[in-house]
């Protein structure tokens, strides 16, 4: 029965290719601060500071989600964007106090957001740091690459911390509640796609995802890939070892949904509304959402923007592309019932 789902009900059916009442219309990120302070001077109330109460505001499915980040609140921070804050083996030693923080989990948050899961209300998930991701935050963007050839030693060392690590998080979070999906924060592809060949992910990274994973899909928890950029080709490397979708799927940088689905129509999918399209007027979102909806019935996909809403988008902007996505989203959900009945 697909009649009034709750959120969670929802997002459990599409994401599980079965019928559903209408798709999620949800922001599986949160907003620039630039794009709620304009909003803030565009009708938006000024007292809605807060991620989920503005989501409420705006009669959004609430999707509620914590970055356990394994730096410490003392954690040194690089000089500029893109540089790094060690150099070798002596200083990974030296950062260690403040890496890895214990207890990673704020008890109290969670267990009031399992109150809010257990009734359908939210979503919840969670976000790790990826074994890209990590190193390359640690080195620097520059230093990183090359460390793949100079420094593989120290690039392994990390990614197994980093593992251990994520695993107790894991334990430690679902001592309270165990989440309905999770996402691996990893950013090696951009417009060109991948920043590392296959040979160097399958020494690197694919171990420590098959040591990682198990540990989710036991649980239940679907775990996506979020790279920004074309992961058309790297994200067969996640599916290979375990993953179960991606986000979120940047139209700019040449992403073609049907593709993704045809290579690999099991996995789940969140994102791939054209951002760009938002402060274009109604006939542009309404051509976007028209280029989705076949992929949306057919399941596994949450419709979503891209990225985060720019803050080129007006308040009144906003609200037209909600109308639209509330539309479509009920349509999605009108068609679903042929597609995976």
């Amino acid at each position: 029965m697909t009649h009034g789902m709750t959120p969670r009900e929802r997002f459990k059916a599409v994401m599980g290719f079965a019928p559903f009442d209408r798709l999620p219309v949800v922001e599986w990120a949160g907003w620039w601060n630039q794009t709620i302070s304009r909003w803030h001077g565009e009708g938006l109330p000024q007292t809605l500071t807060d991620r989920y109460d503005i989501c409420r505001h705006f009669g959004l499915d609430v999707w509620m989600q914590d970055w356990f980040r394994p730096r410490g609140p003392h954690c040194p921070q690089p000089a500029s964007h893109g540089a790094g804050i060690l150099m070798d083996e002596a200083g990974y030693e030296a950062l260690l106090p403040h890496l890895y923080p214990k207890p990673a989990v704020d008890r109290q948050r969670w267990s009031h957001w399992a109150t809010l899961q257990q009734r359908g209300d939210a979503v919840l998930w969670f976000t790790l740091d990826g074994y890209f991701w990590f190193a390359r935050g640690l080195l620097g963007i520059g230093r990183h690459l090359f460390a793949f050839y100079d420094q593989p030693e120290l690039l392994h060392r990390i990614n197994d911390d980093l593992t251990e690590y994520s695993l107790a998080v894991i334990d430690e979070l679902c001592s309270i509640c165990t989440p309905d999906f999770m996402t691996f924060g990893e950013d090696m592809s951009y417009n060109h796609g991948p920043m590392l060949s296959k040979g160097l992910y399958d020494e690197f990274m694919a171990p420590y995802y098959r040591r990682i994973v198990p540990s989710l899909r036991d649980r239940g928890i679907l775990p996506l890939v979020d790279s920004d950029g074309d992961i058309t080709g790297p994200i067969a490397w996640f599916e290979e070892v375990g993953l179960g979708g991606a986000l979120p799927l940047e139209r700019q940088s040449g992403v073609d949904l049907p593709e993704l689905r045809q290579n690999h129509p099991r996995m789940g999918f969140v994102g791939h509304f054209d951002k760009m399209t938002m402060n274009r007027g109604e006939a542009a979102m309404r051509d976007e959402f028209e280029r989705l909806l076949p992929a949306a019935v057919r399941g596994g996909f949450c419709i979503s923007c891209d990225h985060q809403t720019p803050p080129g988008v007006s308040y009144e902007q906003y609200l037209l592309y909600l109308r639209l996505f509330h539309e479509y989203a009920r349509e999605a959900g009108r068609q679903s019932t042929s597609f995976l009945s």
